[in-house]
């Protein structure tokens, strides 16, 4: 008895995993566009007199990178947000020690640099805009994003 009890078991399953090859289908994919593209802006500042250099002209040229980096920070800012840590101690019921870390990381691609001056004579600013139908295109022609869209059985 056990043993026709297996041998019917170990037929239907052969008879349903047999069953899958008759059934095939086709797919077809699209890509997802959205309806409206976003673009950001980002400041960044940096002191002149601060850098290092050996002459002004050096110290410049620092603070043009500087307030650059400062404008992509900001623009990470926005896209990805920002990460806080926070601690506080308590000693008898009196807090002793309170800190807070931020953090921002991410990767910007398509960032354009709209324009870069000096403040003054001590500080230097760049403007940063990031155009997302730039961003989605860059996107497109790395990742290749896809959604069904029709499927055939045969």
């Amino acid at each position: 008895m056990k043993l026709l009890y297996t041998i019917v078991v170990v037929g239907c399953m052969l008879g349903v995993v047999g069953c899958q090859n008759l059934i095939d289908k086709q797919v077809e994919w699209e890509t997802i566009e959205p309806e409206t593209y976003p673009v950001i802006r980002s400041i960044g500042y940096a002191p002149i007199d601060a850098q290092r250099g050996s002459d002004r002209s050096a110290k410049v040229l620092m603070a043009v990178k500087a307030s650059k980096l400062d404008a992509y920070r900001e623009l990470t800012e926005q896209v990805y947000g920002q990460k806080i840590d926070g601690e506080q101690s308590l000693a008898n019921l009196v807090l002793t020690d309170t800190q807070l870390m931020a953090s921002v990381q991410g990767v910007i691609r398509g960032a354009r640099v709209v324009k870069s001056y000096p403040i003054g004579n001590d500080s230097y600013a760049t403007e940063l805009e990031l155009d997302f139908s730039l961003v989605h295109d860059l996107y497109l022609s790395t990742a290749k994003p896809k959604q069904v869209k029709k499927v055939r059985y045969y």
